[in-house]
């Protein structure tokens, strides 16, 4: 199979939709990060998907509408909560979760009764779901536990030879996947943290963070949210996750690093003598942007084990926090305690 690139012209929407109609699947560019987009509705289409992302079978499907009536497509059952956080986060990175309609296939909820939804604000993407004129299933358009792509040259590493075609439109502007919400006694459980911070939901309703957000899931627990059950964004390279101020974790680095190892730093000024380092950035939004390319490029770099900075855990952080402690496989250093 030939992966054609395609720009994001009313002329290669359509071109794409009638791949898609035609029970194909197709990576789109979203403002998290691209994904791999098929007709929700479709089984056989969404097989593909998981086929080429080598996927488990068990983990669910985020369905992409681009209209509020559409959700009515999708769901059996809209939680009064969900129209007012509708129209307080959407379009944007926010998916809830809520009871499928017997439209969507049990291959696309990861053999539950519930399914997550999103409205994505990229002018691409919403264009590209009104031509197909039905929901799309698209998940990070990666190979299974690795980085998500937030640019369309990475969707290609990963995918050239695997899918039809790839819409280039451009760098992901959040850079992390969409924050995924439950709802439960009038408020909302956060099961996999984004762009729409806790803080940000609470203005509109109760909000919590499920465990699992920052532990790890038993492997034969049953999860309602991509993300949470298996490695995920992780890079070939063994990573380390310290925590722990600038100078100690400098101490940490000299005490251990060897040829081959490198730092993920927030800026340059916490360089470690000569152990070679990217940065992804001081703020929490400059972290969250750049992480999945740069954990993309220390593999590039030959890296063996990156030793990464502890991210803040408040606001948009708790997302980079989430996403760099998968990458790390929960190996966390923290040498406050020691």
């Amino acid at each position: 199979m030939i992966t054609e690139m395609l720009d994001c012209s009313e002329e290669s929407l359509i071109k794409a939709s009638g791949l898609i109609k035609r029970g194909e699947v197709v990576g789109i560019p979203t403002e998290t990060v691209y994904g791999l987009a098929a007709n929700a509705f479709d089984a056989s289409a969404v097989e593909k998907i998981f086929k080429a992302k080598g996927r488990p079978s068990d983990n669910p499907l985020i369905v992409h509408v681009s209209d509020f009536d559409m959700i009515k497509e999708a769901a059996s059952e809209v939680p009064e909560l969900a129209y007012k956080l509708a129209e307080r986060f959407w379009p944007g990175p926010l998916t809830m979760i809520m009871p499928k309609s017997d439209k969507v296939p049990y291959v696309t909820s990861g053999g539950l009764d519930t399914v997550g939804i999103r409205f994505p604000s990229h002018p691409a993407a919403h264009r590209l779901i009104e031509l197909c004129g039905v929901p799309l299933a698209a998940p990070s358009a990666n190979l299974s536990g690795s980085p998500s792509p937030t640019t369309a040259k990475r969707v290609l590493d990963d995918m050239n030879g695997r899918i039809p075609a790839i819409i280039d439109g451009g760098e992901s502007l959040v850079g992390v996947e969409s924050t995924v919400i439950s709802f439960e006694n009038g408020g909302v459980r956060i099961l996999r943290p984004g762009g729409v911070t806790r803080e940000m939901l609470l203005e509109v309703c109760p909000a919590e963070v499920d465990r699992g957000v920052l532990s790890e899931v038993e492997s034969g627990a049953v999860v309602r949210s991509p993300g949470m059950k298996y490695r995920h964004y992780a890079p070939k390279a063994s990573v380390k996750l310290i925590k722990g101020s600038a100078e100690k974790y400098r101490e940490y680095v000299l005490n251990h690093a060897s040829s081959g190892d490198f730092c993920l730093l927030f800026e340059e000024s916490e360089a470690v003598g000569g152990v070679p380092y990217l940065c992804y950035g001081g703020s929490a939004e400059e972290q969250a942007h750049a992480l999945f390319e740069k954990l993309r490029l220390l593999d590039e770099m030959g890296a063996k084990t990156v030793y990464a900075r502890c991210p803040s855990a408040e606001g948009v952080g708790l997302a980079v926090y989430n996403r760099i402690l998968r990458a790390a496989g929960f190996c966390v250093i923290d040498l406050e305690e020691k």
